[in-house]
C-alpha cells in the first residue's frame, strides 16, 4: 500500500476530491429541469392524440423534430461556448425550455404542442456545452469523473423523480392534463432561478474570433 506522495496531506488530497459550489449548482439546475420535463412527457401521447385529437403519426413528426432540432442546436452551442461567457447561455438555455413548456400549457391543438416541443429542444440544445464548460472549468483532473458522474446522477434522479409526482399529481388533480402542465413549469422555472447561482470564471477565449 503506498501513501500520499512526498510533502502531500491527505486532507489536501481530499479537497482535491471534493465537489465546488458550482458543480452542485449545475446538478441541482439540471435536476430540477429534468423533473419538470419528466412530469409532462410520458402523459404527452395521451395528451396529443386523446385529447387534441391528433394521429399517432402526428407523434413521430413532433418527436422526430425535437430531437433534429436539440442535436442542431448542439452543434451551435459547442462553438457559442468557446466564445462568450457561459452562464448568460445556460441561463437563456434553460430559460427557452420553461418557455416551451408553458407553451405546452397553453396547447390547445397539436401545432402548437409541436411548437413548444421545438422550443424545448432549442433550450436544451443551447444549454448543454456551456454548461458541461463550466463543469469542467470548476474540476480538476482529481475530480473531473466524480464531478460529471454527480451531475449526471442529478440529472438521472429527475427522470425518476418526475413521472413519479406526475402520475401522483395526474391522480391528485382528477385525471385532468391541464393542471399538471402548469404544475410542470413550477421545477423548470426553479432551474432558471438557480442558474444565477452559478458564479463564472474568467475565460481566456472570451472575444476571442478565429
Amino acid at each position: 500500500m503506498t501513501g500520499p506522495a512526498a510533502g502531500e496531506c491527505p486532507e489536501s488530497q481530499g479537497d482535491d476530491q471534493r465537489l465546488s459550489r458550482n458543480v452542485k449548482v449545475v446538478s441541482l439546475v439540471s435536476f430540477f429541469q429534468d423533473t419538470a420535463s419528466e412530469i409532462l412527457y410520458p402523459i404527452l401521447p395521451f395528451f396529443v392524440t386523446g385529447v387534441l385529437g391528433a394521429p399517432p403519426a402526428v407523434l413521430g413528426l413532433i418527436e422526430g423534430l425535437a430531437d433534429g432540432t436539440a442535436s442542431a442546436m448542439k452543434a451551435a452551442s459547442v462553438r457559442l461556448a468557446d466564445l462568450r461567457q457561459r452562464r448568460p447561455l445556460v441561463a437563456t438555455g434553460y430559460g427557452i425550455s420553461a418557455l416551451g413548456k408553458v407553451l405546452l400549457a397553453l396547447a390547445g391543438a397539436w401545432p402548437m404542442v409541436l411548437a413548444a416541443r421545438f422550443t424545448d429542444r432549442v433550450g436544451k440544445g443551447l444549454r448543454g456545452p456551456p454548461r458541461d464548460a463550466i463543469i469542467a472549468d470548476d474540476t480538476t483532473p482529481a475530480n473531473r469523473g466524480r464531478a460529471y458522474g454527480f451531475h449526471r446522477a442529478a440529472d438521472t434522479a429527475g427522470a425518476v423523480v418526475g413521472p413519479l409526482i406526475g402520475l401522483a399529481l395526474y391522480q391528485a388533480v382528477g385525471q385532468q392534463f391541464g393542471p399538471l402542465q402548469w404544475i410542470a413549469v413550477i421545477p423548470a422555472v426553479v432551474s432558471v432561478a438557480l442558474v444565477f447561482l452559478i458564479r463564472e470564471r474568467p475565460h481566456p477565449h472570451i472575444g476571442v474570433t478565429r
